[in-house]
Order: C-alpha cells, then structure tokens, then sequence
C-alpha cells in the first residue's frame, strides 16, 4: 500500500518573520502521518519503516553511526520491545511498541506547541491566543501584507471551525485534551467529520465536493520534466477504482472518504508491525529474534533512524 503524506500545508513561509506559523502536520489533517510522511515503499528506501519502528522526532541522527554501533544500539531497543523477556518480539509486541512511539509523537508535538500559544499561562489555550499567536500581525492589517489574501482568511475560518469542534463544552477556551484534539483530529471520534471535510476541500479542485480520479492522484503526485508515472501511481489509479470508490460513479463522496482515510478503519500501527515482521523473519515462525533483526539492520535503522541519545533518555525516564 502506498503511503503518501495526503495533507500538505497551505505554506505560512511569509508569517514567519513576524508570528508563530503552525507547522504543518498541524496546519492540515494527516491521513496517517505520525507514523511517517515518507512514501511506503521499500524500493525507493526504508525510511517510512525506520520512522515507524522508532518515530520521527528521533529519526534524524542514527546514519552517523558506525554499522557496528548502530547494530549494539539497535539491540538495546530490542530489549526494550521485548516485554516478556523471552528473547524474541512478537507480532503483539511490535504493534505496541509502533503505537507507543505514535502516541508519544503526539504527546511531544503538543507539549512543544502548547508553551507558544498558552500566552497567559494557565494551563489553558483560549481560541483568541491561538490566533493571535497564530496570525495576530496580519489581523491588525486585515491580511493586505500577504499576497494571496483569501487564502490566509480562509485558513483563519478553517481554524475556527477545528478550534469549535475541539473545544467539547463550547467555551472558547481548550484544555490539553481539547487542543490536541484541535491539533491532532484523527486520533478523535467526535473530530471525524472535521477531517473528513478538510480532507475533500483540499483534495477537490473543481469545488464540486466530490473527489475524482485527477484530483486524488494530483495530490499525491505531479509530473516534472514529462517524467514517466511511476508504477505506485498506477497502483493508487487502481485502488481508487477498485477499492476507494465504493459506489463505481467515478467520485470519491464524504462516506467514501471516510472509509479511506480515517485512523480506527484501518490500523496502520498493525499493518506495519506485519510488514515489519514479514520483511525481518527469515525463519518464519511468526516472530523476531536478535539475531534476525540484527540481519536486517539496515532496513531498520540505517539513514533515518534515531537521535539515539534522545531515545535513549526516553527509555530511561519510562523505565
């Protein structure tokens, strides 16, 4: 299955210099993102499984390892996947792991976020900080500074609208739950039409509500220089006909959206975990042993793994 990075930012490039752009993983809705925003496709690379084995805040620094070093590191976090201590990691132990490093992805990016626009300090983020921190100087000057006006305004309402649905008792004001609701929707049930909808607005071009063939390839792929398509696109071409559209009328509708992108559909930290073990078990019997993973080093951990002295502080402090 190909995993492309669905939701692209609007770009906020030209706030930088004066106020706190969202990044973008919170900017739009991510169809699975805190796995990895790599492409799932092991011919042109591993770095979505290496991101999805030890997450991506710690997936930076790991290349400048020696083999044998990332090798004895690589066996430490073993160690740790292994909660039974029998030596071997089982399908039930991988899926746990991949879904910790997802939900401490997100724990992570909210702590970072949140000291930014909790500006009186309350242990609160009230919509009006949220947007003044957000877009407060080109407020004052009703976006005249920027070059493609509606587009900021519109993001400004978009905003709004995600703020609301997070924000459960309607008081204008966010607790950490609620902002990361606000930030993160997919991981809520009660956000699910939110993504949803951000998802067809970004994806549908015409503005017909309906997501055709062109427009759901289009966001994922682009050609340059009359480069040839590449065969994942005639995969996606296929699994949109087959599998996406559900109804065969040529148009991807709200419900069949839904059943495309929403976490809880499908578990990607499963799906993965299989993956994992189906390219890493050569023996076959439905597990990983040391010496298994260990073979299979480079495909776990080489290039984008880990700062593994962060990783390692977090072993530490859960421990």
């Amino acid at each position: 299955m190909m995993l492309m990075q669905l939701l692209r930012t609007i770009s906020l490039s030209l706030l930088l210099a004066v106020a706190i752009a969202v990044p973008a993983q919170e900017k739009r809705v991510h169809r699975h993102g805190d796995l990895s925003d790599h492409v799932h496709d092991d011919t042109h690379g591993y770095q979505y499984d290496h991101e999805a084995f030890l997450g991506k805040e710690e997936a930076k620094t790991f290349d400048q390892l020696t083999p044998e070093e990332s090798k004895e590191r690589l066996g430490k976090i073993v160690d740790r996947i292994d909660t039974d201590s029998d030596g071997y990691i089982s399908h039930k132990e991988l899926h746990q792991w991949i879904k910790h490093r997802q939900r401490r992805y997100i724990e992570e990016n909210v702590d970072k976020h949140w000291k930014e626009y909790d500006l009186n300090k309350d242990g609160l983020v009230a919509w009006e900080e949220y947007k003044n921190t957000t877009y407060g100087y080109y407020l004052d000057e009703e976006f005249d500074d920027v070059d493609d006006k509606a587009s900021y305004k519109s993001m400004l309402a978009r905003d709004e609208r995600r703020f609301k649905a997070a924000d459960i008792n309607r008081d204008g004001i966010a607790t950490k739950e609620e902002f990361t609701a606000f930030l993160h929707p997919e991981e809520y049930d009660h956000m699910k039409s939110i993504v949803v909808k951000e998802t067809v607005e970004d994806i549908d071009k015409d503005g017909d509500g309906l997501i055709n063939l062109e427009e759901y390839i289009g966001d994922m792929f682009t050609p340059e220089n009359s480069e040839s398509e590449p065969d994942w696109v005639k995969t996606e071409k296929n699994h949109f006909v087959e599998f996406r559209d559900i109804n065969k009328d040529g148009f991807l509708d709200a419900a069949e959206v839904s059943k495309w992108i929403l976490p809880g559909e499908v578990d990607h930290a499963d799906n993965e975990a299989q993956h994992l073990i189906h390219e890493t078990d050569a023996d076959k019997d439905g597990r990983l042993s040391l010496d298994e993973i260990l073979e299979k080093a480079q495909f776990l951990s080489v290039s984008t793994l880990t700062d593994y002295g962060t990783l390692l502080s977090d072993v530490h402090d859960e421990l």
